[in-house]
């Protein structure tokens, strides 16, 4: 996929962040979008901004989570656009808590979202990629699909996980020589609001910690949006998205697992001076 003018684009968690940022510049590339999200009024939102940068986009309401409503939602994109060539499997959520703290509903539900939504949308989609003749699929991860955190278990055991379900695919899709390139997406801090609408702790900590991300993503949604594209162009199996990427990759690899105590000291150290230990 070397140019994106009149390709059908499929867009999950369109209406903030990253979703958004790929949407507005798919429509500068004169791409048509089938875009989706689970709230209504920011996906809206991005539908009308990108039609008017000339696009032809169609927003559709959607729980990824919910697999017969994404299955459907296959058939009616491919109704209302007649093919599909490239999937971007990115919506997303976040809870911060401990696996102590953790409650089974919270974790079923991030998993329903992060790991459930990329496999709903890759089974929905994948058969009309192929079709396409000239398909695409990416499934976003994250730099906490390289790594463990404290308080992201349950984030880590998703991201883990998409990345494990893409690379197979990949190779699959190699293995069978399908028209289809696969990409998995291993951003590090992006500023969106995903910490902002996360679950897990009180709201003065969310707001706390919201403020903390912000301070320390270092890359836009547009910047990530463009360097996702220019690696679906070269069809690069994996995709970092800013340097804090490329460190956080390179960490798990010199150290292996002796990474681990220092992040766990350093987690000690910041309740301790958080007051909560």
């Amino acid at each position: 996929m070397k140019n994106f003018a009149h390709k059908v684009a499929v867009i999950t968690g369109a209406g903030s962040g990253i979703g958004r940022a790929l949407a507005l510049e798919l429509a500068l590339r004169g791409a048509r979008l089938a875009l989706s999200d689970v709230d209504s009024k920011a996906l809206a939102e991005t539908v009308a901004s990108a039609n008017e940068r000339g696009a032809e986009a169609r927003g559709y309401p959607l729980d990824v989570a919910d697999r017969e409503a994404v299955l459907a939602h296959a058939e009616a994109v491919v109704a209302d656009f007649g093919q599909v060539n490239l999937v971007v499997n990115n919506a997303g959520v976040a809870l911060g808590a401990t696996v102590e703290e953790m409650s089974f509903k919270d974790f079923d539900w991030l998993m329903g979202v992060n790991l459930g939504g990329v496999v709903n949308g890759t089974k929905a989609f994948l058969p009309h990629l192929i079709a396409s003749g000239d398909g695409h699929l990416v499934n976003v991860s994250s730099v906490f699909g390289f790594i463990g955190v404290p308080t992201q278990s349950a984030y880590n055991a998703a991201k883990f996980a998409v990345r494990g379900f893409t690379e197979a695919l990949r190779e699959e899709m190699l293995a069978a020589r399908h028209p289809v390139g696969v990409s998995c997406v291993h951003p590090g801090g992006i500023k969106t609001n995903i910490v902002r609408h996360s679950r897990g702790g009180g709201d003065e900590d969310k707001e706390a910690a919201a403020a903390g991300f912000e301070k320390i993503a270092m890359t836009t949604p547009e910047k990530a949006a463009r360097t996702i594209l220019r690696g679906v162009e070269r069809r690069a199996g994996r995709i970092l998205i800013g340097p804090d990427a490329y460190v956080l990759d390179a960490i798990p690899r010199v150290l292996g697992s002796a990474y681990q105590r220092p992040l766990a000291t350093l987690t000690r150290l910041g309740l301790k001076r958080s007051g909560m230990n």
